[in-house]
């Protein structure tokens, strides 16, 4: 019980800190005296440098014991917080929120390593309902929690408050973690004999990814000039020579950062492109959902943050059915969360479609409420059924490679149907267009977002296939 505590409470510390800054923008702007491309990279940087690291933290519990590494990053991160909720000039809180992404992506692949080496049965089952359950609620509270602790101005800190708010948040996580956490077995254990971390496959995957995120991350607000093209181009060939090097070190008895093996479990290489389409289609609508609610219909951040309240109910409370019905229906779970969310995105197109300008939060609750109950069917058996399979020593680089897959279907998401979003809305940008403009780009976009869902669907059956 208290490990799976303090695992979700790290699990929830990370996901929170990916949104929770989103509504504290226009305060920093204005207290530091940022620009908007340096607030940007605050906000962006910490998604990519925890997206580039998620692997090799996950392998480096591997090696030297999940425990170990989550104190480690649980540290890093705590540090990194205070640090920038103290800063006090735009470069200095860039620096300590990319601090804090190390210290994130150290710790989060050790929660689902130890989950899955802890938990067994009924058990793990539950642990990892529990563990989608948190994340809906880190993800999409996030924003709201922001926006209170913003508003509220506790003691005077303001905007500083988000991050100051992760130190005794971060303090009773490193308690608890070293009071509960198992020491675990590490690689070394394993094989018998030690295993250095894989540098060379460290370098060429951390490159493909800085070459793939880079642009998808900063490129709709540069204007997508020529170098986002080059780099998206050259992402190809980097990430070729990554699993090139990796299938010969494994070849040759070396300890590689992703065992190839792993992809030849249909239900891990299944899972992980699953993970892409499902969390594109999600950050996607929870971005140009946030334009239309504060844009379009000129709602206060706060507001446009609780209007995600009745989703983040549903899927938590999903999540926490999803044990029940996986003992009843098994993997076709899936099946039936990810209907649920295809439905529910085409329920919230067919209402923005009639209501049009006239489109309010609520008249959107309904339809959220659904794709909340369809995503937290989908989220907690995925992760169990994919990691079903993986042998222990390999857990958190699995677990790692799992976490990566998602986000870059995060960042895929929100670049693809930010596009399309703007586009449709004809290239007329912030308070430049109409109300009625914002709600057609936002309808066409949701049609985008189906296909993603429909997506997720077709790739489930080597998932639900009897083994």
């Amino acid at each position: 019980m208290w490990t799976l505590l303090v695992a979700m409470a790290g699990t929830f510390m990370s996901i929170m800190d990916s949104f929770i800054v989103n509504v504290a923008v226009p305060s920093i702007r204005t207290e530091l005296n940022a620009s908007f491309a340096q607030v940007e990279l605050a906000v962006s940087g910490y998604v990519l440098v925890y997206g580039l690291l998620l692997v090799t933290g996950g392998r480096l519990g591997d090696l030297f014991g999940a425990r170990r590494l989550f104190l480690i990053g649980t540290v890093v991160f705590t540090l990194a917080s205070l640090a920038a909720g103290l800063a006090g000039d735009p470069v200095t809180l860039i620096a300590f929120r990319a601090a804090q992404a190390v210290g994130a992506a150290l710790f989060y692949p050790q929660v689902l390593a130890v989950l899955q080496i802890v938990f067994v049965g009924r058990a793990r089952a539950t642990a990892f309902a529990v563990f989608g359950a948190t994340i809906g609620l880190a993800s999409i509270v996030g924003q709201a929690i922001g926006g209170l602790l913003t508003h509220l101005d506790l003691f005077g800190f303001g905007w500083r408050n988000v991050f100051l708010v992760n130190v005794p948040l971060g303090l009773l996580t490193l308690i608890g973690a070293a009071r509960t956490l198992p020491a675990g077995r590490t690689a070394e254990d394993a094989d018998g004999h030690g295993s250095g971390l894989d540098l060379i496959g460290v370098g060429l995957l951390s490159s493909a990814l800085l070459l793939l995120s880079v642009p998808l991350t900063l490129g709709q607000q540069a204007g997508w000039p020529a170098w986002t093209w080059l780099s998206l181009t050259a992402a190809v060939p980097a990430a070729v020579a990554f699993l090139v090097w990796e299938r010969r070190l494994a070849a040759r008895g070396g300890s590689p950062l992703i065992d190839p093996a792993l992809f030849r479990l249909r239900t891990f290489a299944a899972g992980n492109a699953i993970a892409v389409a499902f969390f594109a289609g999600n950050a996607g609508l929870f971005f140009v959902l946030t334009l239309q609610l504060q844009n379009g219909m000129g709602y206060s951040p706060l507001a446009a943050g609780l209007t995600f309240v009745p989703l983040a109910v549903t899927f938590s409370l999903a999540s926490l059915l999803a044990p029940r019905l996986q003992g009843r229906y098994g993997h076709h779970v899936l099946t039936l969360g990810y209907a649920i969310n295809a439905a529910g995105t085409l329920a919230l197109l067919i209402t923005a479609w009639v209501a049009g300008p006239g489109m309010t939060g609520w008249i959107l609750v309904p339809a959220l409420a659904v794709i909340g109950f369809g995503e937290g069917l989908g989220v907690s058996p995925l992760v169990g059924t994919v990691l079903a399979g993986v042998p222990a020593r390999n857990a958190g680089s699995a677990g790692g490679v799992l976490e990566t897959a998602g986000q870059v279907g995060m960042s895929l998401g929100v670049t693809v149907l930010g596009l399309l979003f703007f586009a449709a809305l004809g290239g007329a940008h912030g308070t430049t267009a109409a109300p009625d403009a914002y709600t057609g780009a936002f309808t066409v976009t949701l049609a985008g977002n189906l296909a993603l869902a429909l997506a997720a669907m077709a790739l489930l059956p080597p998932l639900v296939r009897k083994n």
